[in-house]
């Protein structure tokens, strides 16, 4: 290797290191850190008790593949609130399925599952995209709406885990060298998706998108394209969520993932992934949402009240909003100073 090339793969590592330093997910990972460390402090058991290190991962697992998918319809400037209702519905018809199918393959629900959130996620798609209705209405319809055909399909029944196969539980609460399954299915999904943001064209179309619609559209994006894509993969997600929801606690009701879209959308939020669209990564709802589910396993054993639990989060929404209106400000400010500037 040349002096010279060594030199740039040093300044490249060096770019990188300070992009991460000055990046929103570190703070929200110091805030972690800080978290974890407090809690241990007080309550060692948080972390070194018996199923403390298992706990930590596991918990969070389904929230952070939601997030994912929130995190991608937000950087489009949209929103998707029916994330929760579709997790219900495809944990539905996953122990449906079992039930009514007895020996299927495990893999062909999944697929089942993925695909029935992505077809939900479709719905959403075509009414934000074509019928240009917004995203917050249609989603806020949409989540009551799949709420009401769980509630009509289920008929106020439950699914017990006496009824799901073995197998199939097992992977819910199992382990691969002491790391959750459910854990690790994450992690793919975040890589997944992160590289296809970062590497793929329709990803980084999705930040134009968020950016600015209108210019979008003028430079020749498909943007009614993308935003279907957009609004199907965290349908998906949403899906497989809920084939991990129905093996990670077995019984299964009307109400299954109900008021999980308001985490989702707090975990992103949280994250670094701006409201406003166009900028965030996955990331940063992934450590969202470990953050998020970390403090509401924290504060009890801190003895903190519930009311207060939910005004921390509260308080971390709004921060994060704050923080995002501030930043898009100065981004504004700069680029008037240097349009200004070039014309001087």
């Amino acid at each position: 290797m040349t002096t010279l090339t060594r030199a740039k793969n040093e300044g490249a590592l060096a770019g990188a290191a300070g992009a991460f330093a000055r990046s929103r997910e570190l703070g929200v990972l110091l805030a972690f850190l800080l978290l974890l460390i407090v809690t241990v402090s007080q309550n060692p058991l948080f972390l070194f008790g018996p199923d403390g290190p298992r706990d930590l991962l596991l918990s969070p697992a389904i929230l952070v593949i939601l997030a994912t998918g929130q995190a991608i319809v937000l950087i489009t400037r949209n929103i998707d609130l029916s994330v929760g209702s579709v997790l219900g519905l495809s944990a539905w018809l996953t122990g449906r399925l079992f039930i009514d199918f007895p020996g299927i393959p495990v893999l062909l629900v999944v697929l089942a599952g993925v695909c029935f959130g992505a077809l939900l996620g479709m719905v959403n798609g075509l009414l934000v995209a074509i019928a240009k209705a917004p995203a917050l209405v249609v989603t806020l319809g949409t989540l009551y709406a799949y709420r009401g055909i769980n509630v009509a399909w289920s008929h106020s029944s439950m699914i017990n885990a006496t009824q799901l196969p073995h197998d199939f539980l097992a992977f819910g609460i199992g382990t691969v060298f002491g790391i959750p399954s459910l854990a690790i299915v994450a992690v793919v999904v975040l890589l997944a998706a992160a590289w296809y943001l970062k590497n793929k064209r329709g990803g980084r179309e999705f930040y134009a998108i968020g950016s600015d619609p209108e210019a979008a559209r003028l430079y020749g994006l498909n943007v009614t394209r993308r935003l279907l894509i957009a609004f199907a993969a965290s349908g998906a997600l949403a899906g497989l969520s809920g084939v991990l929801f129905t093996a990670r606690y077995g019984t299964i009701d009307s109400q299954a993932g109900s008021g999980l879209e308001l985490s989702a959308v707090a975990a992103a939020v949280i994250g670094g992934v701006a409201i406003f669209g166009g900028s965030g990564s996955v990331w940063g709802a992934g450590i969202g949402a470990l953050l998020l589910v970390s403090i509401n396993r924290a504060l009890p054993l801190l003895g903190i009240p519930d009311f207060w639990q939910q005004a921390v989060v509260g308080v971390l929404i709004l921060g994060a909003i704050v923080l995002d209106r501030i930043l898009s400000l100065r981004q504004a400010h700069r680029f008037t100073s240097i349009r200004e500037s070039s014309h001087d």
